[in-house]
């Protein structure tokens, strides 16, 4: 029975233990949930709830006087929070993850992850977060069960077709620009650059992989055989010595070249005699 319990803890088929508080730190029920939300007493994720407050929080692209609001000022000001809360975050320990739901529903809307590589920087963080404002909001921090964002991410979002929009009961991660990525997660050492979610790509997305990965290995494939080349030249060059100029030998004379020679040399001295 203890084992049958254990197996489908977190599940649909729990009817004790809520699934979604499990899965994504959040119950659309809240308290008045008929299942137990088990909140934790320590873990490395912390979950800062409805902190993150979008521009166009009433209306999606449209500001509070109903005016449209270009989709990069949209992005500006949500880096400029990321980056902002990074920073400070940063300061109780390394951050493996920090997630911004882009969802709409009241008890995810700018809620944000953040998850620790230790339990106690986590703790540190939320014993310092105790008691202080941003953006002349109280932030509500606490223990989240999500150490897995996989789970807590909705499949469907990340590949563009999720039809239940903003209103969707699992993580629509809000994504950062690369660069920013680099910046902010670049400091840790072992990083390397890449989409804060973790899923499958799309068969597009894929390909598109693939074709850079083909195209980075002929790229490194044709710098070594030119290094190579050019190396060996080298090696021939440093390791070549000159030829030395070699002087003809004369050309030996015949019998009777050397006999006529020699008559020569007699009569002239004869003469000089």
């Amino acid at each position: 029975m203890a084992e049958h319990l254990a197996s489908i803890f977190g599940t649909e088929k729990d009817r004790v233990n809520c699934p979604f508080y499990f899965k994504i730190g959040a119950c659309r029920h809240g308290d008045r949930c008929s299942r137990l939300h088990n909140r934790p007493t320590i873990s490395p994720t912390l979950l800062l709830s409805n902190m993150y407050q979008r521009p166009d929080m009433i209306t999606p692209g449209v500001d509070a006087q109903g005016q449209p609001i270009d989709p990069r000022k949209i992005q500006e000001h949500f880096e400029d929070f990321y980056e902002d809360i990074f920073e400070e975050l940063g300061k109780f320990g390394e951050i493996e993850s920090l997630n911004v739901c882009d969802n709409l529903a009241d008890h995810m809307i700018g809620n944000v992850y953040v998850q620790f590589k230790e339990e106690d920087q986590a703790a540190a963080a939320l014993q310092a977060l105790q008691g202080r404002f941003y953006s002349g909001r109280p932030i509500i921090a606490d223990f989240s069960p999500v150490t897995d964002f996989r789970e807590a991410t909705c499949r469907q979002f990340e590949e563009n077709n999720c039809n239940r929009g903003g209103y969707c009961n699992f993580m629509h991660v809000k994504l950062i620009g690369r660069d920013l990525r680099r910046k902010l997660f670049g400091r840790y050492r072992g990083y390397r650059v890449s989409r804060s979610r973790s899923r499958s790509l799309s068969p597009r997305h894929r390909r598109d992989r693939d074709r850079d990965s083909y195209d980075r290995r002929d790229r490194d494939r044709d710098y070594r055989r030119h290094k190579y080349d050019k190396d060996r030249d080298e090696r021939k060059r440093r390791h070549s010595t000159p030829r030395r100029s070699r002087s003809r030998s004369p050309v030996r004379e015949g019998s009777e070249e050397r006999r006529a020679r020699i008559e020569q040399w007699n009569r002239e001295r004869e003469e000089k005699v």
